[in-house]
């Protein structure tokens, strides 16, 4: 066993110690087991939603997770990034990181509904969003975890906030480490979230810069790998259309493993925000990335610590916030929607997950 490994496997127990002491998790009341009385049979039944979604639409596991993970970095895991705007309401799925690239709402729609047929008024959007990334895991082959429970959905979004706080796939380092700082995240978890690119697709738009005139050289980006890099001009020609996708992960793309890490290593970064965690000379990501390519095991335990701990981000609990009926609206307002987000087509990843 390497230095490396050592020296991540004791920041992976660094974080059981520190879940119950940071200040985003300090009035968190959630237990996995939140639901046994009023709807114990919630995980099956987003289970079976999810399931029989993906079996048409492999790409929705990788969309799911990423709207969890943009809730919780916005106002914390609350829904907030499902309200759609109102004459009250700025949507947050108009900033940059969410516009025309978040994509499943009507699939959390869906499972919402067969909640709530089930369990009328009982369990969270909040909460469905983060169960729905924990089965698509599962579903697309990587870890489970058991889910904290209880949150309650909040009654506001916020967009100024949306636009300061979800990380642009053109961060460097130190950019995302002040990012993930923000949220009570260390660097274990930056490396390990990141993993969460083992799947999913990327538009075109969000990296093309890297291909021909990266930081405004009129030159492809030092890092990325040559062959790599006609392979990506191939799929996104100088001038071309921006919507086009490709995959995150060229090697198993629709499959959750340690692959990510393994492109990292020879180059293969999709985004700035990718390569940066194993090119940064000197960065003790490095050791962390090379960790989790060598053990998947690692990388697992990882993810699941630190999307366990991300799920706890400011989340509101008890009387706070409501339990909505429809997740796109607060209880007593979707007769005033002004607008109705349109939801995208396109499996864009815009953050640096």
């Amino acid at each position: 066993m390497n230095s490396s490994f050592n020296l991540t496997l004791a920041a992976l127990c660094c974080v059981v110690v520190v879940l119950g002491g940071l200040p985003f998790s300090s009035n968190a009341q959630l237990d996995n087991s939140f639901y046994r009385d009023t709807c114990p049979n919630v995980h099956s039944i987003v289970r079976e939603v999810l399931r029989n979604v993906s079996k048409t639409d492999p790409r929705i596991l990788a969309s799911l997770m990423r709207v969890h993970f943009h809730d919780c970095f916005v106002q914390g895991c609350d829904a907030s990034i499902l309200l759609n705007t109102t004459s009250t309401i700025t949507s947050e799925q108009t900033a940059f990181g969410n516009n025309n690239s978040i994509r499943g709402l009507d699939v959390v729609n869906q499972i919402k509904t067969a909640v709530e047929n089930a369990c009328p008024n009982t369990v969270s959007c909040a909460d469905i969003l983060a169960l729905a990334a924990e089965i698509s895991s599962v579903l697309a082959h990587g870890p489970d975890w058991k889910v904290p429970l209880g949150r309650r959905d909040s009654l506001t979004a916020n967009l100024t906030l949306a636009n300061e706080n979800l990380p642009s796939p053109a961060f460097n380092l130190s950019e995302l480490k002040k990012n993930f700082d923000r949220q009570g995240l260390d660097t274990t978890d930056l490396v390990a979230l990141s993993g969460a690119h083992t799947i999913g697709r990327g538009q075109c738009r969000f990296f093309v810069d890297r291909l021909y005139n990266f930081s405004n050289t009129g030159n492809p980006d030092p890092t990325l790998n040559t062959t790599y890099l006609q392979t990506l001009r191939t799929i996104c020609p100088n001038g071309g259309p921006g919507s086009t996708l490709t995959d995150l992960d060229p090697t198993t793309p629709d499959t959750f493993d340690s692959a990510y890490y393994s492109n990292l290593r020879i180059q293969k970064g999709l985004f700035e925000s990718d390569q940066v965690l194993a090119s940064t000379s000197g960065a003790d990501t490095i050791a962390i990335v090379n960790s989790f390519n060598n053990n998947q095991t690692l990388f697992f335990e990882a993810f699941k610590a630190s999307m366990i701990k991300m799920s706890k981000i400011k989340v509101l609990t008890g009387s706070q916030g409501e339990i909505r009926k429809q997740c796109n609206f607060v209880n007593g307002n979707s007769g005033l929607a002004t607008k109705v987000i349109r939801e995208s087509s396109e499996d864009g990843i815009v953050s640096s997950y």
